[in-house]
């Protein structure tokens, strides 16, 4: 087993690993950190993330942000274009495709030679380590907008040296996010590690007084996550972050349906992060948040899918996320044309306009926020326990021990016997705690109310509930009631 600790890995060591990084493909040798720099110094503010999210958070305006990636550059350029001048995006992103995301280099220069013979794309997303430096520069030259690598890669340490070199300003994911719920067999000794080079070489930027925006993926598996399990390893992952020197993080949450547990829970999540990056010694990092709209299945006809997106919409104007990652029509279909991209993400802003000047306050909202807080609280401090103060180890053993637990994940290096389902007003609670560390008080306040559900359901509480959740909203509702409910 491989050391892991949280702790920052020193300039000198850090370049000497990079050689071997580098080597991975062809193009890594186009990569040259001086000349980096130098363009991004250039780049006009407008197209820097860091400070299109920071003037959000100051203004408390919502971003929007689509998903999008094609194999070959001439067609995302295409694609981000249309996105940013009709679909009106703030932010733009570069999804990168399956082949790269595992590191198989060689399969997707298949689909790059695919894509050319074929004249569309044969690729789930953007293949940026085999494009390289220039190429990708490209897409940054020709939009007016930031944009953002987003992928799912457990070893994303080429792709971070590629994409930073060409000027991406943003990079999702985490040792934590990109891998429980992305990979069967990886061991997090191994992610956590890969990630502390991708987040030092963010840090590495920022002693250039270049701010690279780090965002830990907050939906995880985004199938009835309880909030507490996301925040805490959204958490865990921007201190991590932190440690390696990055000073702009953006964590996530995805919609799971009930307004006021969603709208306490990206509240929460930003105090949380503050709170527990401030208690740790890096006062100096800036956090925004981030709404994921709804993750699960989606309606099949598109009228009642814009339903969904709205809702979304709402619930991240009314949060005051700082950004919204947006949905399409498409989602329940496949791939989403371009032309549904932009409808997406125009109903979305009409949404936010009409609500940009509301609040949303409630007492609700504040009982539920501390009920998350506690739940959080008792996760990550158990967490710093078993790590000895080391929230990088810690976390290893938290998951071998199920103290962390990430329902519906491929990984066998999550324990998977927590099982969360919606109570009778649709929040997530927790059904089977497993080995999470929660208090007496906190495991009766879930069972208490999945009891209150099946009570007026006039059904035992079971693993049924969770089914039938899983579904629901695919079939028109919220909670997967009995059919006589």
């Amino acid at each position: 087993m491989m050391e892991i600790k949280n702790k920052k890995i020193p300039r000198d060591e850090f370049m000497e690993s990079r050689e071997e990084v580098l080597n991975n493909w062809i193009t890594g040798k186009d990569v040259d950190l001086e000349e980096s720099f130098s363009y991004h110094h250039e780049l006009p503010e407008y197209k820097i993330f860091s400070k299109k999210l920071i003037k959000a958070k100051e203004e408390k305006k919502t971003l929007i942000q689509p998903r999008a990636g094609v194999a070959l550059v001439d067609d995302q350029i295409k694609l981000l274009k249309y996105l940013q001048d009709v679909g009106e995006a703030d932010l733009l992103p570069t999804t990168i495709d399956s082949y790269t995301r595992q590191n198989c280099y060689e399969d997707a220069q298949k689909g790059i030679v695919e894509s050319i013979k074929n004249n569309k794309s044969m690729l789930n997303g953007f293949p940026a380590v085999n494009h390289g430096v220039e190429s990708c520069r490209r897409i940054i030259n020709a939009l007016d907008t930031p944009v953002q690598v987003r992928h799912g890669t457990p070893d994303a340490r080429l792709l971070s040296e590629i994409t930073y070199a060409a000027g991406f300003t943003s990079f999702e994911g985490g040792g934590i996010s990109y891998n429980i719920p992305y990979a069967k067999n990886v061991p997090l000794e191994k992610t956590i590690k890969d990630w502390q080079y991708v987040d030092r070489l963010a840090g590495i930027y920022e002693e250039e007084n270049i701010s690279i925006n780090r965002e830990p993926y907050g939906p995880l598996t985004g199938t009835l996550v309880p909030p507490c399990i996301s925040h805490s390893v959204a958490i865990i992952e921007s201190l991590l972050a932190a440690e390696q020197g990055v000073k702009n993080i953006s964590v996530g949450y995805g919609q799971c349906g009930n307004f006021i547990q969603d709208i306490a829970a990206i509240k929460s999540l930003e105090e949380l992060t503050n709170d527990y990056l401030i208690n740790n010694g890096y006062e100096d990092v800036i956090v925004t948040t981030v709404l994921h709209q709804w993750m699960g299945s989606f309606p099949q006809n598109e009228s009642k899918a814009f339903s969904v997106i709205a809702l979304g919409s709402t619930l991240a104007s009314l949060s005051k996320a700082t950004k919204v990652i947006v949905k399409t029509p498409h989602e329940a279909i496949g791939v989403p044309t371009m032309e549904a991209n932009a409808q997406g993400l125009l109903c979305t802003k009409q949404v936010l306009s009409m609500l940009k000047d509301q609040e949303f306050k409630t007492k609700e909202v504040e009982v539920e926020k501390e009920i998350i807080k506690k739940e959080t609280r008792c996760i990550v401090d158990k967490c710093f326990e078993m790590g000895e103060g080391d929230i990088a180890l810690g976390v290893i053993r938290a998951f071998k021990g199920g103290v962390l637990d990430i329902p519906f994940a491929p990984s066998v290096h999550t324990l998977g016997k927590l099982l969360p389902a919606r109570d009778n007003f649709g929040a997530i609670r927790i059904l089977n705690p497993g080995k999470l560390p929660f208090t007496p008080e906190i495991i009766d306040f879930n069972n208490k109310k999945i009891e209150e559900r099946a009570k007026f359901e006039n059904r035992e509480k079971s693993f049924q509930m969770v089914i039938d959740d899983v579904y629901a909203i695919s079939k028109g509702t919220l909670i997967g009631r009995p059919k006589n409910k």
